[in-house]
């Protein structure tokens, strides 16, 4: 498995399968990051293509916020499924962006999208709503069986 960070440059060969993390970022360090725990079920799984991660490698912010947009946005359209996990807890990790990106991808019907948050997640339900109605499925609640999804996509 290859990963990508977003300080890194995007280089995919034609043809690659590559998954994007989609989902809330932590914003400090208290607050428990989903996506390591994504990347270990990803490689249990065998996934050895691209997965895209919307943070620098260091864990840490950047500085630099257009940069991030941009690589996110060309991470975003390259990418061959976009693996939605949002974890929303408030007000440690309340997902606005995620909520744009996620309207934004689910709207323009690329079939790209998958989509799942634990029963915890809090103020998901117009997610879940959309997502039924624009794809027809149902949210996983389990980050596993996201991921077995987007393997299988």
């Amino acid at each position: 498995m290859k990963v990508i960070y977003s300080d890194q440059k995007i280089v995919v060969p034609a043809g690659q399968k590559s998954i994007f993390l989609a989902g809330p970022t932590p914003r400090d360090q208290q607050t428990p990051n989903w996506r390591p725990e994504a990347l270990t079920i990803l490689d249990g799984l065998g996934f050895d293509d691209i997965v895209f991660v919307p943070e620098s490698s260091s864990g840490q912010p950047k500085e630099n916020y257009l940069h991030q947009a941009e690589w996110e946005y060309t991470a975003l359209h390259i990418a061959t499924t976009i693996a939605f996990w949002i974890p929303r807890s408030l007000p440690d990790m309340p997902g606005f962006t995620t909520n744009v990106e996620f309207g934004y991808w689910v709207k323009s019907k690329s079939g790209k999208v998958l989509y799942g948050r634990p029963d915890t997640a809090e103020k998901i339900k117009y997610l879940d709503w959309l997502y039924n109605k624009v794809t027809g499925q149902q949210p996983v609640n389990e980050l596993t069986a996201l991921l077995e999804l987007a393997i299988e996509r």
